[in-house]
């Protein structure tokens, strides 16, 4: 899913798009208040908080109930729900809630990662600036507890089209340090598959415990070459089977004998399709492990993965991809018919007191 910037970006008039957001006023809500997740009580008004901040950001995309129960039930030391994510309510209602974890990134930094949401009811009235100060604060005592020889920095990521939170994030200190892009293929009807390697063969993942593990772990492997960084830690593998859309019958992967050589994890969100009136698939991971690469196995998976998704009806193929990435994956994607459809932003900020 990931184009370092010290200046303006071709193509972006970010102060056109500051224009039309007026500043936060940061005078005190009477009525709002923050306070602990309550698990399954709260994520259907978070879901609707999310969604209908993604319709005002015109960010095309649907969360679930069940995908934000999913994605905040799996605690570690990486990320507390109990702890780590508040909510805000004005006079008892639902209105913003965010969260903070933490990441070693593979460019040598601790990262404590910064998300959230204010409904767009609700904006510039400081409900954004207070959230943010929480997580903040919440990081800076996460980071108290670790004894770590790595430079420390807080960080967030915003689709380019959510300007508000863009505005909110540089105001505050947070600089681009990374862009990335998603990529969509819309006519999936002649897809030009191409050649495996020698030596290579696609075939189907076992979906015991152990084979789908050994996938994860080759995933997280292949990463580690690229910019970022996740914890690939049992809580994150038990989030990613309970996804709702887990669904390894669509996975493909390149084996040499007994080894994982290269996968595609594809997925398709029935809940987003369905709000969308459309048919459309994620290449949610593309991966070639380090002695399989150069040898145009990605191209293979990824034509293969087009052809498994026009199977189960899927008209159209997104993916996200580092513009910087270092593999040649974006010209894997143009290859295979993708274009640039929307662009997003990795944001830092050092922080203070730590080298």
């Amino acid at each position: 899913m990931k184009a370092q910037t010290s200046g303006p970006t071709p193509g972006l008039d970010l102060e056109s798009q500051r224009a039309e957001v007026a500043p936060e006023r940061h005078e005190p809500m009477a009525g709002l208040t923050f306070r602990p997740w309550r698990g399954a009580d709260d994520v259907l008004v978070m879901a609707r908080v999310a969604n209908d901040s993604n319709d005002a950001d015109g960010v095309d995309e649907r969360t679930s109930a069940e995908e934000l129960l999913n994605f905040f039930s799996h605690g570690d030391d990486h990320f507390d729900p109990g702890a780590d994510l508040m909510v805000g309510e004005l006079d008892g209602e639902l209105i913003a809630y965010g969260w903070v974890s933490w990441a070693d990134t593979t460019d040598g930094l601790r990262e404590y990662r910064l998300g959230g949401y204010v409904h767009p009811a609700w904006r510039k009235r400081g409900v954004g600036g207070r959230l943010l100060r929480w997580q903040e604060e919440r990081a800076r005592a996460i980071a108290a507890r670790h004894g770590v020889d790595r430079p420390r920095v807080m960080g967030t990521w915003s689709p380019e089209s959510r300007v508000a939170k863009r505005h909110l994030m540089e105001g505050a200190g947070y600089r681009p340090v990374r862009w990335f892009y998603e990529m969509l293929r819309t006519d999936l009807h002649a897809v030009e598959v191409s050649s495996l390697p020698d030596g290579l063969e696609v075939r189907p993942v076992g979906v015991d415990r152990a084979s789908l593990r050994a996938l994860f772990d080759s995933d997280a492997e292949a990463f580690q070459d690229h910019w970022g960084g996740w914890p690939a830690t049992d809580a994150s593998f038990e989030e990613w089977l309970s996804d709702p859309k887990f669904d390894p019958s669509i996975f493909v992967v390149a084996w040499e004998g007994d080894q994982i050589a290269g996968a595609v994890i594809n997925t398709i969100s029935e809940h987003e399709n369905a709000a969308f009136n459309r048919h459309r698939g994620w290449l949610d991971s593309v991966f070639v492990r380090r002695p399989w690469r150069r040898r145009g196995l990605a191209q293979a998976l990824v034509t293969r993965s087009l052809v498994a998704l026009r199977e189960r009806g899927v008209t159209e193929a997104m993916l996200g991809v580092d513009s910087e990435n270092p593999t040649g994956a974006l010209g894997v994607y143009e290859r295979a018919g993708f274009v640039v459809a929307h662009r997003g932003i990795a944001y830092r900020k050092p922080m203070e007191g730590t080298s």
